[in-house]
């Protein structure tokens, strides 16, 4: 993960949003919860979500990465 925050996108967003039928978006692995209320996030809870979603993985954002 970037050290600075500042250095990652705006949001994990990638424009794939699942969150109306996932507990998890498929496209940036963020809760719904999160994707509500990332612009109200601290920066200390912005990274704490970068980090959760960059170890698991699992969303589309990172399917590029596995390749």
């Amino acid at each position: 993960m970037a050290s600075n925050l500042h250095d990652l996108p705006d949001s994990p967003c990638i424009g794939v949003c699942s969150t109306l039928f996932d507990d998890i978006c498929k496209g940036c692995g963020r809760t719904a919860a999160e994707v509500s209320n990332w612009v109200f996030l601290s920066d200390e809870e912005k990274r704490a979500v970068w980090v959760r979603i960059e170890q698991e993985g699992t969303a589309m954002r990172f399917a590029n990465d596995k390749l």
